[in-house]
């Protein structure tokens, strides 16, 4: 069963006189999927700017952004309507093979996955290693049980918190805070995994909270801004998101828009500006993911290609939710990347 979304994610960049405005890299489209339908997607632009898209190695859609003239404003504005499919029990399509930990991928598995079975970050005592093995007894488990117990012990033992600032925490970082955001979460099992032979992928993406369409709350956090779980490479069910900042597996409230071997690969907006020191003042974001007016069966029979128009500056975006600081410029002939990450 289908339920429609409709998801407005509103960036706002602010400078103090007019500035240059570099190559922009945006990564808000969705890939039409079994699980995922994608009926409408519009890219609205402030100042206006010239769009070419391809897919990168991961096959996301990346829309590259050129604009034209100086600015003191910077409007990016994506609107989205998707279908979202439940998925059904994983216990059923998993390989017997894989049903317990340790298990072994296929020859053409293991080709294919290359380096999402590999380690990315240092971890020169193991204490990744450690903290990850640690969900096994005698080197051995129920494979399913594995992963919900690291998805669900991330939730409970880690201080969520939302974090604005450019980057993602080491998985050593994590441990030794004992907090992060829902990137350094991901990271963190998806590390851990590694270190025991699994597959895993960064998933960025939205995050539904059924709350704000008037269920009850569950304690969901993360909604509200871009969004950041992981894919883990099961034989037989194929990728199975979890998303360890909320404890889900498989859930229809993850709305995926990227994939990614590393957080730094996915990145929802990125770019620069060629200005003089002091002239960024801040980055607004605002993400809002509702229930769609139309019932599925209303909807469009068809997915709109991306479009790219002008918006008026005065109108393009309302208040903030979130403010994410970038990096500032140290000469008036300088480049300040200006990149948005999960909070």
């Amino acid at each position: 069963m289908a339920e429609t979304l409709h998801i407005k994610h509103t960036t706002r960049y602010s400078y103090a006189a007019p500035v240059t405005l570099g190559s922009h890299r945006l990564m808000v489209r969705p890939r039409d999927s079994h699980d995922l339908r994608l009926i409408e997607a519009t890219l609205a632009l402030s100042p206006p700017g010239s769009v070419r898209w391809f897919h990168d190695v991961f096959g996301n859609s990346i829309a590259v952004v050129e604009f034209s003239g100086p600015a003191t404003e910077l409007v990016i504005e994506s609107d989205l309507v998707i279908d979202r499919y439940t998925r059904e029990a994983i216990e059923g399509d998993l390989d017997p093979a894989a049903a317990h930990y340790p298990f072994v991928y296929s020859a053409d598995d293991r080709a294919d996955l290359g380096r999402l079975l590999e380690r990315h970050y240092p971890d020169p005592k193991g204490r990744v290693e450690a903290w990850a093995r640690g969900f096994l007894t005698d080197g051995a488990a129920d494979t399913l049980a594995l992963l919900d117990a690291m998805n669900r012990t991330i939730k409970a033992d880690f201080a969520y918190q939302a974090r604005d600032i450019e980057g993602t925490q080491t998985p050593l970082e994590t441990l030794d805070l004992g907090s992060g955001s829902c990137r350094d979460f991901a990271l963190l099992m998806m590390e851990g995994l590694r270190c025991l032979g699994i597959a895993t992928r960064f998933v960025s993406g939205y995050l539904y909270d059924p709350a704000l369409d008037g269920a009850a709350a569950d304690g969901t956090v993360g909604a509200g801004a871009t969004h950041a779980w992981v894919d883990v490479y099961l034989p037989g069910a194929g990728w199975v998101e979890y998303d360890p900042t909320n404890g889900l597996i498989g859930s229809a409230n993850l709305l995926r828009v990227a994939v990614a071997r590393d957080p730094a690969q996915a990145v929802p907006i990125a770019g620069s500006f060629q200005g003089r020191p002091g002239d960024f003042l801040g980055m607004q974001v605002e993400v809002h993911v509702n229930r769609a007016q139309n019932a599925p069966g209303d909807a469009p029979s068809a997915a709109i290609e991306p479009t790219a128009t002008a918006t008026d500056q005065n109108s393009a975006a309302t208040a903030p939710q979130t403010l994410i600081p970038v990096a500032s410029t140290e000469s008036a002939a300088s480049l300040a990347k200006s990149p948005q990450a999960a909070a």
